[in-house]
């Protein structure tokens, strides 16, 4: 049945959270090893590893090292349009204080939720083999490195990634979110789905000397904190209330000993905002600052202000997401699916499409990208009971309940992945000669499925029920997702 400005979700949509049963223990075991061993950007090798060693034994063909530690699998399954997905390999400099008996022991941390961002792609890949009469075209599979630093997409671009792999139809992507585990949240078209983001370094420079006499010295940190003090101004008094804009100078850096006043001081300083003309204002005002403090210091030295990355705001392809957000509405009740009301986290997920023609020269590229839910119930309902908020992501304390968010969110992307073949209908060859652009049989060719889908092992089944109109707020009690498998950090009974 078709519904007033939707087609039909694919067949059978519905059943895909019965169906990733029976990917759900390799998935799991990807998650607990990447979650154990983070590794930070730009130095994702041995989660590369770990994941294009997942993607192989799902039949893809891998490529590695695509723009650095960026992995490639694609899965061919004869002619038809290339579906993209796309998750990121990196953690975040972060020592975790999770408590979970799989946390990391070193001073990385997955505190984005990337490893379950690649724990459900290789899923979705590993489900979408086994469901191999139910589409036809290329499944692309990318494992990007350096998300955090907002430069790892534009180096996989810049590697020949389209060129290579050939044009995709639609590019998919979800974000772990403070959300409840088994809902899902697509944006609404009156914001970006994240905002446009730049992370500056800036260096001021000094006059170094002994501590006890400040006066034959420039004293950076003193100009640094001026700095620090007059950024605040950014967004209190030169950013109209209107704008959403944030500035947050995360590293301050300066002096090896108290009685030695420092010869430089260093800051990194990030600016997001809901449009780019509003982060070219606020990042011309960061400049201004930072020159005129310097000045007022009388430093022997102007300022160094280097934009090291830069991100645009993500706003995905209209049509196909409200595509993906039907299949979604088919696959887990309308209840939960949600609003995303936009948000001030960055992405370099735009440069998959238009955003990032001057590097890859394609234009109109559909993207989709969603928040995926992931709190258990039990502490959705502490945390709301006691008028707080769940942890948010980039907390040392951020812990995915993969117990009821892992399932979900394996079938929540196969289902995309299903519609985006639905989509295209019909082969695109792109322009591309690689291994995106073939069918047929061979070197990543889909191979027979294994496993019986009827019947998946496990217990925690998650088969959702739909819980009415209230989003969020009805998503909270029955019909939650199985809550029993990792209770309390137990693991095997998924």
């Amino acid at each position: 049945m078709r519904t007033a400005g939707h087609r039909s979700p694919p067949s059978g949509t519905e059943h895909l959270l019965t169906s990733a049963g029976v990917v759900l223990r390799p998935a799991l075991a990807l998650y607990l090893d990447l979650h154990a061993h983070p590794e930070p950007s730009g130095q994702e090798a041995r989660t590369a590893d770990r994941f294009a060693g997942r993607l192989a034994a799902a039949g893809c063909t891998v490529t590695r090292e695509v723009g650095g530690h960026g992995v490639v699998g694609v899965l061919r399954n004869g002619d038809g349009p290339r579906v993209w997905l796309r998750a990121e390999l990196d953690a975040l400099p972060v020592r975790e204080r999770s408590g979970l008996p799989y946390a990391s022991r070193t001073g990385a941390m997955h505190a984005c939720g990337h490893d379950l961002h690649l724990a459900a792609a290789a899923g979705a890949a590993d489900l979408l083999v086994r469901l191999s009469d139910r589409w036809r075209g290329t499944l692309v599979v990318v494992g990007q490195p350096a998300e955090e630093t907002l430069d790892g997409a534009e180096a996989m671009l810049r590697d020949g990634l389209y060129e290579r792999f050939g044009r995709p139809g639609v590019v998919l992507a979800q974000h772990a979110a403070p959300l409840p585990a088994g809902t899902v949240a697509h944006a609404t078209g009156l914001a970006p789905m994240t905002a446009a983001g730049a992370v500056l370094d800036v260096v001021l420079h000094g006059r170094g000397g002994h501590a006890a006499t400040p006066h034959l010295t420039v004293d950076p940190v003193v100009t640094a904190a001026a700095v620090v003090t007059r950024l605040q101004n950014v967004v209190a008094r030169e950013t109209a209330p209107a704008d959403q804009v944030t500035l947050t100078v995360g590293t301050l850096r300066a002096g090896t000993a108290a009685n030695v006043i420092p010869e430089h001081a260093e800051l990194g300083i990030g600016v997001r905002a809901s449009s780019e003309a509003s982060l070219d204002r606020a990042l011309t005002a960061v400049r201004r600052i930072v020159l005129a403090e310097s000045a007022a210091a009388n430093a022997p030295r102007d300022p160094e202000v280097r934009v090291v990355s830069r991100s645009p705001a993500l706003w995905g392809d209209p049509r196909a997401t409200a595509a993906v957000r039907h299949a979604h509405t088919a696959l887990l009740g309308r209840g939960r699916v949600l609003a995303w009301p936009g948000s001030l986290a960055t992405e370099d997920f735009p440069l998959f499409g238009d955003a990032g023609a001057d590097v890859h020269g394609q234009h109109g590229i559909p993207l989709v990208y969603w928040m995926a839910g992931v709190v258990g119930a039990d502490d959705w309902r502490r945390a709301t009971t006691a008028g707080l908020a769940p942890e948010p992501n980039h907390s040392p304390r951020f812990a995915p309940h993969v117990g009821s968010a892992l399932r979900p969110a394996v079938a929540a992307l196969a289902a995309a992945a299903l519609d985006g073949f639905t989509v295209t209908g019909k082969a695109d060859d792109g322009g591309g000669s690689g291994a995106g652009s073939e069918g047929g049989s061979g070197p990543g060719a889909v191979p027979s499925p294994g496993g019986d889908l009827e019947h998946p092992p496990g217990t925690a089944l998650g088969v959702a029920h739909d819980v009415g109109d209230e989003g969020v707020v009805a998503g909270l009690g029955e019909g939650q997702f199985d809550e029993s498998a990792l209770a309390g950090g137990e693991v095997e009974d998924l």
